[in-house]
Order: C-alpha cells, then structure tokens, then sequence
C-alpha cells in the first residue's frame, strides 16, 4: 500500500526559470541512471523478494525514498520551465539568442505542456529495460551500487552546469543521498556474506567442481598491452578466498568449426549437395 504525502523530501526551487537546464536535468530523472530506474528497481527487487526480513525492508525503504527524489526533480523541472519562451525574443535576433532558445527540449512545452516527462535529456523515453531485478540480492546488491555511483556522477556533473542557487542546493542534497546509499549497497553486501547468505563467485550455491580446470582464478592476456596482468587481479590471493590469481596468455583449445550446408529452403550460401544435385536434374531435363 502507498499513501503520498504532498510536502517534498527537499526543496526543488530554483531561483529562476532555465528551460536548457530543465532539458539537463530529465537525463536525471528518465535516463538509464536517474531516479526513475533506481525507484522501480529497488521496489521491483522488494516486491520480488522471497526472504522476509530486513533486506525485503531495507529494499522497499530505499526505493520509496527515491519515489520522493523522482517527486523532487519532475518538481524542479517544472519550475525551471516556468516562462519558457514559445519563440526567441522578438527583441533579441542575435545569434547567442538563437542558439540559446535552441537548446531547450520543445517536447517539454509541445508534449507535456511546461512539463517534465519519463525521457532522458534527448527526448529518449525511460524504460523498463533499464531495471533490474535477478532475484538474487548478491548480483542486485552489487548492480545497485553501481546504479548508484553512475547517478551520482551524473548529479556532480550537472551540478556544475548551473549558477542557479536553489539547483544547486538541491543537486547537493541528491548527491549526498547518493553517498549514503553507494555505502548502504556495499553494507548490504557486507553483510549478505556474514549471515552467510551469499558469496563469491555469484550464484555462490553453483557447484565449483563443475567449473572447468583452474580458468576461474586465471587472467588470460588476450591482448598485446605489456602492462595488463600487473595488477591485482592477476596475482595473489583471489577475491573469494579458495584459490591464487594467475596470468596466462590466450590459447585455443578447439579446432576451427566447420558448419553443415543449411537447409535448402532457406536459401543459404552455400548450396546444400542435395540442392545442387536437383538442379543438375532439372539441367538435363532442359
């Protein structure tokens, strides 16, 4: 059940309309990484998790939050549309006033009418194939973080983009979130391990001795750069604890594939030997 509460998480003001900037800002909302993709994902693994508990909680929590930050942005987008220009300034034909008016989205007053929209700052419209909900919490916790630390990036860069005070102010308080919670997933995970849910390599109940020779622990240098296996993951003890890295150049182990002609009927290269053999036939019945 939801209920909505109409104060804001935050204020989303800003102290003046800026149509370009509200176009920057729907890559933050509807874009692969904005608040649409990280509200529906973490509600989505919640709904679908099958541990009750505090992991089904915690995910439901955080992704109600971002419901809010969705709020918050369609907010500000809004604002920042608020005397958007129908045309460029009749007395202003300059060049820099054109180029300006150019910038802003016209879907946003076309489509929507002053008003944001679930696309991302190209006009793309948000989809569901950005979410991701495999329903183990190892591979989502770890995909979580990540969305994380791509929103997070993406709010400090269009954070800069802006002299707008209460944008800023805003921004800031998005980018603080996204600390807190690029932490909570690596938490999440932390902790996934000590209550021996789930491990290293993801599924962890995959059988090892299923998995073939020592190649789960072995960088394979398949490319002619001098420096790629002086690194961590090439030496050393492994990540999962069972094993040592090592580094090995790339081989082939099987021979070259042959295929078989294909079916005639579908008219591939090359003929099958039947095929030609009928076409011989007809040949001499010319």
């Amino acid at each position: 059940m939801f209920t909505h509460t109409h104060a804001l998480q935050y204020e989303a003001k800003p102290d003046g309309p800026d149509p370009d900037f509200a176009r920057k800002m729907q890559e933050i909302l509807g874009g692969q990484w904005g608040e649409m993709t990280v509200a529906t994902q973490y509600l989505l693994q919640g709904w679908n998790c099958r541990l009750p508990g505090k992991y089904k909680d915690m995910l439901l929590s955080i992704g109600t939050e971002e419901l809010a930050h969705v709020e918050m942005i369609i907010t500000m987008i809004d604002r920042l549309l608020d005397h958007a220009p129908l045309k460029p300034d009749a007395a202003d034909r300059s060049k820099e006033a054109a180029a300006g008016y150019g910038q802003h989205n016209p879907q946003h007053l076309i489509v929507n009418g002053q008003a944001a929209s679930y696309q991302d700052s190209m006009g793309n419209p948000w989809t569901g194939a950005y979410v991701t909900a495999s329903g183990n919490l190892m591979a989502d916790f770890h995909y979580n973080a990540t969305a994380e630390m791509q929103g997070r990036l993406q709010v400090a860069r269009i954070y800069n983009m802006t002299d707008d005070p209460g944008v800023k102010d805003m921004l800031r308080f998005l980018i603080t979130r996204d600390h807190m919670h690029q932490q909570q997933w690596l938490a999440a995970i932390e902790q996934l391990k000590e209550d021996g849910l789930e491990g290293l390599p993801v599924p962890e109940a995959f059988p090892l001795d299923e998995e073939i020779g020592d190649l789960g622990y072995t960088f394979i240098q398949a490319s002619d750069g001098p420096e790629a296996a002086n690194g961590r993951w090439a030496s050393g003890p492994s990540i999962d604890g069972r094993s040592e890295f090592r580094a090995a150049a790339i081989e082939a182990t099987a021979d070259a594939p042959t295929l078989p002609p294909g079916d005639p009927r579908l008219y591939s290269t090359p003929q099958t030997e039947a095929h030609t053999m009928l076409q011989k036939a007809k040949d001499l019945l010319k």
